[in-house]
């Protein structure tokens, strides 16, 4: 069921409700989606992901957000419910999505679980991936709607829900895969580390109707003049300090690809104050400041993030550090020697010194493993290790779809030679991110399968000798349309190319 924290009752007034949060011609407004799953009918329920929902909600109304409540997400509400957040934002605006429930994490991607995901056995990951809702394609889709900041946070890495006695569970683990590879203007946040899960409770007696991360961020976004990093490093540090009095581990972890620093209760002092909404909202006192400890200066930096690339001789990794480095090194899992990157033949604006070198060189059949990367400061502190996931499989799924997705206008190609053809070389090039390519002939309902050599991780961008990369189509044939169901199950827009 959706609820929407207004008090609109009937689908009339929701549907007037999300008119006026799309109204044309705005100043950057806030707009959030928070969804709380406890009711699994499958796989073992939850007891305060709704509740977590709800204060969620409430904390992101006081900070001038029209915020969208929606609880126990079948598949297809959930597609429903994201649609209206796809409606409700605009370019320029903040969007803020929170998820409390059960994710799951399959071959380095996150899929957040709706109450009606089947349960499923080794071998069924398909079965989870296309009844759950892809975490990197909420991304995708904001990033569509241009929206100038986007957060997610995400409190669903409690357990394996698949795990039963006595059977063998769908591969995969507790926790959720880290986001490294984010776009501009993208800050997510994690209610607990890789492999680790997040406490619902820290005992029998703690009668607090929210998880141990949700009570403790959710009073951070009221503290005045902290930014969305101070906010993720004081509930890190606190929620971290809390799990360790009753001998648990659990350590958030955000991942920033912002340009600017974000303020969502106001800036820090000295700071001039930004230009006020256009529709103003209610002011709500916000709680009193709360002392933080000083964090050690290892947590006062942002973890690196990764992005994968792969080509005909292997893998390049380029790393992206926020901080002015004088040096970068890494090793491939958690023994053996740190291995320094080099330097480019240029300055450092920030440092006048040479710039490190941020890509480092993998072959092409390196196996999954964690990168271990840390650096030097300008202060010449080494910083880190820092824990990066290299999951191949996924790696090259995602690089190969953010190529396609780039690069729509190249999908189908028309040549006349001995009659009319249509090549579809560009998508066998890059069909290991693709499960199946549909094409209609003179119609926009695609409806022909076209068939794809199988995937060759090994050289995943050549074609084979006996592959036959175009259709023969009749001369009259004035336009065809293209469908892409990418392997995460999720489907492309249908593209049109004419002659």
């Amino acid at each position: 069921m959706t609820r929407w924290l207004s008090r609109l009752p009937t689908l009339t007034g929701i549907a007037i409700a999300l008119l006026a949060l799309a109204a044309p011609a705005h100043a950057e407004k806030r707009v959030a989606l928070v969804v709380g799953n406890n009711d699994y009918k499958n796989v073992p329920k939850l007891q305060k992901a709704v509740n977590d929902a709800r204060t969620m909600g409430a904390t992101l109304k006081q900070l001038g957000f029209s915020v969208m409540v929606a609880e126990n997400q079948t598949r297809a509400a959930f597609s429903q419910t994201l649609l209206a957040f796809d409606n409700a934002v605009e370019p320029g605006d903040t969007a803020f999505f929170f998820y409390a429930g059960h994710g799951f994490e399959i071959a380095g991607q996150n899929f957040l679980l709706p109450t009606d995901v089947p349960a499923a056995g080794e071998g069924q990951e398909e079965l989870v991936r296309d009844a759950s809702v892809l975490a990197d394609r909420i991304i995708e889709r904001l990033q569509n709607k241009k929206v100038r900041t986007s957060i997610l946070v995400f409190d669903a890495c409690r357990n394996n829900p698949f795990e039963r006695s006595g059977t063998r569970a769908v591969a995969g683990g507790g926790g959720l895969a880290p986001m490294t590879q984010l776009p501009e203007g993208v800050f997510s946040v994690f209610s607990a580390g890789p492999r680790q899960t997040a406490l619902d409770r820290l005992s029998n007696n703690d009668d607090n109707p929210n998880s141990v991360f949700t009570r403790t961020f959710a009073k951070e976004l009221l503290q005045p003049g902290e930014n969305l990093v101070q906010v993720a490093q004081h509930t890190r540090r606190m929620v971290s300090e809390m799990a360790e009095t009753v001998s648990h581990k659990q350590i958030p972890v955000y991942f920033d690809q912002m340009v600017d620093d974000v303020f969502l209760n106001g800036l820090a002092k000295g700071q001039p104050e930004a230009a006020k909404p256009a529709e103003p909202t209610q002011k709500i006192a916000a709680l009193p400041p709360v002392l933080v400890p000083r964090l050690p200066q290892n947590d006062s930096v942002n973890a690196p993030i990764a992005m994968f690339s792969r080509h005909n001789g292997g893998w390049t990794v380029t790393f992206s550090i926020a901080d002015p480095t004088l040096g970068i090194s890494w090793r491939m899992g958690d023994a053996g020697e740190f291995r320094e990157t080099g330097f480019m033949d240029i300055l450092d604006p920030r440092t006048r010194k040479r710039m490190p070198n941020q890509s480092i060189e993998l072959p092409g059949d390196a196996p999954a493993a964690t990168l271990q990367v840390r650096y030097i400061d300008t202060s010449g502190e080494m910083q880190g290790p820092f824990p990066i996931k290299f999951d191949p499989e996924a790696a090259l799924i995602r690089d190969q779809r953010k190529i396609l997705d780039m690069t729509a206008t190249s999908w189908l190609s028309f040549r006349e030679f001995n009659g009319l053809l249509v090549y579809y070389t560009h998508l066998m090039s890059y069909r290991c991110a693709i499960r199946e390519v549909r094409v209609g002939i003179d119609t926009t309902v695609p409806d022909k399968v076209l068939k794809m050599p199988p995937c060759d991780p090994r050289d995943p961008s050549s074609i084979p000798g006996d592959a036959q990369p175009y259709l023969k189509l009749s001369p009259s044939t004035q336009s065809v349309s293209v469908e892409l169901t990418y392997r995460d199950g999720s489907v492309s827009e249908i593209k049109s190319f004419r002659r």
